[in-house]
């Protein structure tokens, strides 16, 4: 891989994968001229876990890899699952810089992360090896790039929805209509998954 590619990584358990997921991860790769966006899916997101059941990450990784197919430059990635472990993005971060010299790291976070960055693993390390793109999330203000970070604001509109929105409707149910991309329809019902019972 020659030097000075421009990677976005944006992180996610993708609880299930969603239209918005896809839209922001493409409007961001437009709009900074990134080669790719590597969607990563987390083995163990370790501040989620503690919430609640999580679905098991190879069924993640599944829906990541069928909803990625249509859309040019964004690619599942399962660097996290293959690890082991909780998932620390400074590791990911670390692993893809090391394997890719000279390339230029992007990440994706949603602006209702921002207030959170400085509970992540390793922060300070984070932010020495990566730029920032903060896209709007619906419902949170699009936040200012946080200080100390080297940072750029990309405006989206992604649609409202969120994965625990989309799993109480599936659970319950109820029909999600386009916000769930039909190959990963058809994955969630191939492999039993957010059935009522679970």
């Amino acid at each position: 891989m020659p030097g000075g590619t421009r990677l976005g990584l944006f992180g996610g358990t993708f609880d299930p994968v969603h239209r918005g997921h896809l839209e922001v991860a493409q409007a961001v790769r437009r709009a900074l001229a990134l080669e790719r966006v590597l969607l990563v899916v987390a083995n163990e997101p370790w501040q989620k876990v503690a919430r609640g059941p999580v679905t098991p990450a190879e069924d993640r990784f599944a829906m990541v890899e069928v909803a990625t197919a249509g859309w040019p430059g964004l690619v599942p990635c399962r660097r996290e699952i293959d690890r082991g472990g909780p998932s620390y993005t400074v590791d990911t971060v670390e692993e893809v810089l090391a394997e890719e010299h000279g390339c230029e790291v992007t990440l994706v976070v949603g602006a209702d992360v921002v207030p959170e960055l400085s509970t992540w693993h390793d922060e300070p390390r984070l932010r020495e090896l990566v730029t920032l793109a903060v896209v709007d999330r619906p419902g949170s203000p699009l936040a200012p790039a946080p200080s100390g970070w080297r940072a750029v604001v990309v405006p989206v509109a992604p649609p409202d929805v969120s994965s625990t929105e989309v799993r109480a409707r599936l659970e319950a149910g109820e029909p999600v209509g386009d916000l769930v991309p039909e190959p990963v329809m058809r994955c969630i019902r191939a492999r039993g998954l957010y059935a009522t019972e679970r």
